[in-house]
Order: C-alpha cells, then structure tokens, then sequence
C-alpha cells in the first residue's frame, strides 16, 4: 500500500512536495495561457491594422479610378477637339491652295 495516510476519501493526504509541483505546473500553465492571450491580442490588433489598410486602399482604388474616368472623357474631348481643328486646317489650307492657284492661273 501507500507510505501516505488516507483522508477518507480512499486517496492519499497530498504532500508538500505533491503541492508544490502541482502549484509549479498551474503557474507554468498560466504563463502560457497568459502567453497565448497576448499574442492572441497582437495577432487581433495587426487583423484589425490589416483592415484599416484594405479600406483605405479601396477608398484610394475608387478615388483613382473616378480621377481616371474623369481623364479618359477629358482626353475623348480633346481628341474630337484635335480632329475638328484638324478638319478646319485642312479646310484652310485646301481653301488657301484654290485661291493661290486661281491667282496664278489669272
């Protein structure tokens, strides 16, 4: 049998030694879960960093790309601008070619 007296409970009085190494384990094992909650934490506060930079990149993305929608229908107006004075020109100068001509032929 067991060098231990019994409490009554058909188990062995525990020593101090028994209590000892069982208050070790509990702190070791407080540590750790105190251990594991703080990187929970950091790991909680880089997600939630992590998200503040993904909403501020898409309020950028949409912001960039209204400014690009803006620049294509300006550069669509400058191009038919572009080509109506380019028609004008070739007017011009198709005009000023029959008058030159007519004044050398007169």
């Amino acid at each position: 049998m067991s060098d231990r007296p019994a409490n009554g409970s058909g188990y062995p009085e525990p020593t101090s030694v028994d209590i000892d190494a069982a208050t070790r384990r509990l702190m070791s094992a407080l540590d750790a879960l105190e251990s594991a909650v703080e990187r929970r934490r950091e790991a909680d506060r880089d997600e939630n960093e992590l998200a503040t930079r993904i909403q501020a990149l898409g309020a950028d993305r949409s912001r960039l790309a209204d400014e690009l929608d803006g620049s294509l229908v300006k550069s669509r107006k400058l191009e038919r601008a572009n080509r109506e004075i380019a028609e004008r020109l070739d007017a011009a100068i198709g005009t000023i070619r029959s008058v030159l001509d007519a004044g050398e032929t007169s």
